[in-house]
């Protein structure tokens, strides 16, 4: 069997797993309080202002294609984490604070911040109108920084985006926050995932013409 056609298998197990879990009860209340939405035996689950259908069928986007392993494996584990109160800490945290982060942190910092960093080096404008388009909104605070930009990743985990352009003295740096209590709603793999694909959104939409 080729590499391929085992990692898809792999993949599309992982993914049965999940979805069985997610369906084989009544948790219909539960997700309700997630800011998703019940279509019919779908559960419509809005990732960086997409939907994406998710039941026990499958999980589609809104173009009727199977999304990535990386955004199936969030939007399960949105789904899955679920937590029965809604968690205090709306406090900005950054990505290493978070507890059993430490395995990932390097891959963060290089793969999401500083790629940002180096993407939008010298093109603020640029990187503000890959934003919008992305669905970026003032965070609401006044913030000592070139540019501030709130995301919702996902109805419950906002994502806050710090950038500070180079100057004589300093490189670009990024920063990408997440709420404290996020680690409620994702694991901390999940966290890791998600700012990976919004890196990789933004780094996206800055290219296009």
């Amino acid at each position: 069997m080729a590499p391929s056609s085992l990692k898809i298998t792999v993949y599309d197990k992982i993914r049965r797993q999940y979805l069985d879990e997610i369906f084989g009860g009544d948790h219909s209340s539960r997700h309700m309080e997630l800011g998703v939405r019940a279509n019919g035996n779908e559960i419509i689950v809005p990732f960086f202002k997409k939907p994406y259908r998710v039941s026990a069928k499958g999980i589609f986007d809104p173009s009727g294609m199977q999304p990535g392993h990386s955004v199936s494996v969030v939007l399960c584990k949105y789904l899955l984490l679920c937590p029965d109160i809604h968690p205090v800490g709306d406090d900005w945290v950054s990505y290493r604070d978070f507890k059993d982060a430490a395995p990932f942190t390097g891959a963060f910092a290089n793969n999401v911040e500083r790629a940002v960093a180096g993407a939008f080096t010298g093109k603020l404008t640029e990187l503000r109108g890959a934003c919008l388009k992305l669905g970026g909104y003032s965070p609401g605070v006044s913030l000592s920084y070139d540019l501030a930009m709130q995301f919702d990743a996902l109805p419950k985990v906002p994502i806050l985006l710090l950038f500070n352009d180079l100057d004589s003295e300093f490189p670009a740096q990024s920063s990408i926050l997440f709420e404290r209590r996020a680690d409620r709603y994702l694991d901390v793999e999940s966290l890791a995932i998600a700012g990976w694909l919004f890196s990789e959104y933004l780094i996206n939409e800055g290219v296009k013409p």
